[in-house]
């Protein structure tokens, strides 16, 4: 990351972080998703990410996240992947044109694909899905430094996770297990929560 920058080089670096850190742990969110929905999660998130991180990415960073979007479209058809890609589809229409990202924008970036994510899945804050994390790792971005970001986003999306353990689930399949979704973790956050924590295993 050059300054206060993030580029297309960051980027492919944080795409490789994921890919190994989501395929590493994919046996963990088939077997969370299988207990609420189709047990396929591990597989839509590092088949996705893996994908990305071997797609050439061009130099402006906006079509860079068009083709991360375009990468999980080609890999998966389940509803989660189907959100990751309208996230990034989000933050790339923000950041077209760019050879960088402004890391004060960020916590705005968040907040556009949540808010895209939301649209495309008819969900609400507090249906206990990943909009909810990534409505607080935006929040928790807001007026950061950014060597300060990663830890905050860190923080964030695990404390999201605590908070909604003992709620049902209100969305997707989960909502038909509602009792029973109230005592585990939603796959959806805990799947972000990795992805948050394959990206600050960086090297210091």
């Amino acid at each position: 990351m050059a300054g206060d920058m993030i580029g297309r080089d960051d980027l492919a670096a944080a795409l490789l972080r994921v890919a190994e850190g989501t395929g590493a742990v994919a046996a963990e969110l088939n077997a969370a998703d299988g207990q609420l929905g189709d047990g396929d999660l591990g597989i839509t998130v590092s088949k996705g990410f893996a994908e990305a991180a071997h797609t050439p990415l061009p130099e402006d960073i906006g079509m860079a996240l068009l083709e991360c979007a375009k990468a999980f479209q080609r890999v998966s058809s389940s509803s989660y992947g189907t959100l990751v890609a309208t996230g990034f589809m989000a933050a790339a229409k923000a950041a077209k044109g760019q050879l960088g990202i402004a890391t004060d924008t960020l916590p705005d970036l968040v907040g556009a694909a949540r808010d895209a994510m939301m649209a495309r899945g008819k969900g609400n804050l507090g249906d206990k899905t990943v909009l909810d994390s990534l409505d607080a790792v935006a929040g928790a971005l807001q007026g950061k430094q950014p060597e300060a970001m990663m830890a905050s986003a860190l923080d964030a999306a695990r404390e999201t996770l605590a908070e909604f353990k003992g709620r049902p689930c209100k969305l997707g399949r989960a909502r038909m297990f509602a009792e029973k979704s109230a005592s585990l973790d939603d796959p959806g956050q805990l799947a972000f929560l990795r992805i948050v924590e394959a990206l600050a295993s960086r090297p210091a």
